[in-house]
């Protein structure tokens, strides 16, 4: 949907606020109008898939239904290889799947307990984004990318959100919470993901 010439409104198929300050940061150049889901009274969509693909066309789809307008939704988390990709799909809610909080201090301590005396400290991020032009939309456009670095014992930074303080990218000899907001929107797998997603609709009117 275009308003104002080029200026391309999208609902956001989250109320995540670290999430839409990253989109905004990535799509506004781009001449995108995020609207955060929850700003329409859209509720949080049921999301009962064991894959990110399925959970991200789901939300999507429900942010079409209730708005009317294109959507973007984004199923991302993270997965360690020592927990057989643990804890993924479940990464918002991992300690409270367990009997904890719903909180990322819960899961980043649940995490580690998870990790006490594994040695192998591999992980990545992995984000799913799908951009849907309509509740009926039979070909959403759909992007994937990853992220791999290693899960470190103690926090290390304060930018970011999540399992950032303990996820360390060699690359930068940094954690993600220890790289500056334009560093992590240039590499993280949401951005990655977002350069494909762009590529892909290419001349595709919103």
């Amino acid at each position: 949907m275009k308003v104002g010439g080029n200026v391309r409104k999208v609902v956001l198929a989250s109320n995540n606020a670290g999430k839409l300050r990253e989109f905004d940061s990535l799509l506004a150049p781009k001449g995108w109008t995020l609207v955060p889901q929850g700003e329409l009274g859209v509720p949080e969509a049921p999301e009962p898939h064991l894959t990110f693909v399925e959970n991200a066309l789901a939300k999507a789809r429900h942010a079409c239904e209730f708005t009317g307008l294109p959507a973007l939704a984004d199923d991302s988390g993270l997965c360690v290889s020592a927990l057989n990709g643990a804890p993924g799909v479940y990464s918002a809610r991992f300690a409270a799947m367990n009997g904890g909080e719903k909180s990322d201090q819960a899961n980043n301590l649940y995490l580690q307990q998870q990790l006490k005396g594994v040695t192998d400290r591999r992980a990545h991020y992995v984000a799913v984004l799908v951009f849907m032009r309509a509740v009926n939309d039979p070909q959403p456009v759909i992007a994937q990318a990853q992220w791999h670095g290693e899960i470190i014992s103690e926090p290390i930074g304060t930018n970011g959100f999540g399992y950032d303080p303990y996820f360390y990218v060699p690359q930068f000899n940094k954690t993600v919470a220890q790289l500056e907001p334009g560093e992590k929107n240039a590499n993280s797998h949401r951005a990655q993901a977002l350069q494909l997603l762009v590529g892909q609709l290419g001349g595709h009117s919103i």
